[in-house]
């Protein structure tokens, strides 16, 4: 009876193994696995906000925005502490004047680098909620982009 039995717990592995082997062979053969591509979201580091100029002015933000591993688009901001946020760039003409512009989107290049900063791209926070955004404070800032979704980041009121 022992015989029998270790040539049956012996026949139960060998089938184990050979199903085993051949799952792994349809998995990196056939296609039907779902592909693993270690994709990654962009990535948001040194943001902070400088507060408004005076009693209804806005206040704009800045960051640095690293692409992931494909390329994505920031297509608006919002937060708590406005009442509306546009992404703006600032442009110079032929004639050297400058200005700036809301703009409906954000390309970030994958593994690229995209700086939101004083005379280029920025956020513009308008309608700035009383006491919200004070040097020493930190604000929420809801990033959405296209393919990675929302990401949420705190930025640190600076002057300047």
């Amino acid at each position: 009876m022992r015989s029998s039995m270790r040539s049956w717990h012996k026949s139960v592995a060998a089938s184990g193994l050979v199903l085993l082997a051949l799952t792994a062979v349809a998995c990196t053969t056939g296609g039907t696995a779902a592909p693993t591509t270690g994709a990654t979201s962009p990535t948001v580091s040194e943001a902070w906000v400088r507060p408004p100029q005076g009693m209804d002015r806005p206040a704009a933000g800045y960051m640095i925005i690293t692409g992931g591993s494909s390329a994505d688009a920031l297509l608006s901001v919002s937060t708590t502490a406005a009442g509306m946020v546009e992404i703006h760039e600032t442009t110079v003409d032929a004639s050297g004047m400058a200005g700036m512009h809301p703009i409906p989107r954000l390309d970030v290049p994958a593994g690229g680098r995209v700086e939101l900063r004083p005379g280029g791209y920025h956020l513009m926070l308008m309608q700035v909620v009383e006491g919200a955004i004070e040097v020493g404070k930190t604000v929420e800032l809801r990033l959405t982009f296209e393919k990675a979704g929302e990401i949420v980041v705190q930025a640190e009121v600076l002057a300047g």
